[in-house]
């Protein structure tokens, strides 16, 4: 059977907090996408998107995360005008990781 989805789950504990000490609390829930995010950001997390390498792999899971959610909701009213901005963002996001992995192979 394929399966259309990949399931992942997120597990995100507060280290610390600013101007007061941190609880500890913590948020667990599981999520389906269409893409192999974790192909993806050992795709990304190497490159020179961004300054930083951790920078590259937050980037990466949030643009997953809010992209499967507006997909899924494409036609809710505060989609309606960025969708097709989004459609072009994704393009240029793209071509700039390909050119990173053409630069990286020089």
């Amino acid at each position: 059977m394929d399966k259309k989805f990949n399931t992942y789950q997120i597990h995100l504990k507060e280290k610390a907090r600013k101007n007061r000490v941190s609880d500890g609390k913590t948020l667990e829930f599981q999520f389906e996408n269409h893409d192999d995010i974790l192909q993806l950001v050992d795709l990304v997390k190497n490159k020179e998107l961004f300054k930083e390498q951790t920078d590259n792999i937050e980037f990466l899971v949030g643009l997953k995360l809010f992209s499967e959610v507006m997909l899924r909701n494409r036609s809710h009213e505060i989609f309606t005008e960025f969708g097709p901005e989004f459609g072009t963002f994704m393009k240029k996001f793209k071509s700039h990781v390909k050119m990173a992995e053409t630069v990286e192979q020089t």
